[in-house]
C-alpha cells in the first residue's frame, strides 16, 4: 500500500511538471509565431479549452509526464526503502564524522 501511494504521487507529480513544460513550451512557441506574424491555430484538449500546441505535442507531454513521473517513484522508492540512502542517514553520518 506504502509504495502504491509513493509511485501514485509521483506520477502526480509528474503529470504536474509536465503541465508547467507545457505551458512554458506554448508560450515560446506563441512568441515565435506572433514575432513572424504567422497564423495561430488553436486546439482544444480533450474538447475543453483552447492550445496553440498541435494534439500530438499535447499528448506526448502528458505522456512523458506520467511514464517519467511513474519511473521517477519507483526509482525513489528504490534509493529510500530499499538501498536506504536519503538525507537522514547522510545527517547522521556527517555528525558521526566531525
Amino acid at each position: 500500500m506504502k509504495k502504491a501511494t509513493y509511485i501514485t504521487l509521483a506520477t502526480i507529480l509528474g503529470v504536474l511538471l509536465s503541465y508547467v513544460m507545457h505551458s512554458a513550451l506554448e508560450i515560446w512557441y506563441l512568441r515565435i509565431l506572433t514575432a513572424h506574424n504567422y497564423t495561430i491555430t488553436w486546439y482544444q484538449h480533450f474538447g475543453v479549452g483552447s492550445c496553440a500546441l498541435p494534439p500530438l505535442v499535447q499528448y506526448g507531454l502528458l505522456l512523458v509526464g506520467l511514464v517519467g513521473g511513474w519511473l521517477l517513484g519507483h526509482m525513489w522508492w528504490k534509493i529510500v526503502y530499499i538501498d536506504h540512502r536519503h538525507w537522514r542517514q547522510r545527517a547522521h553520518r556527517d555528525s558521526e564524522n566531525a
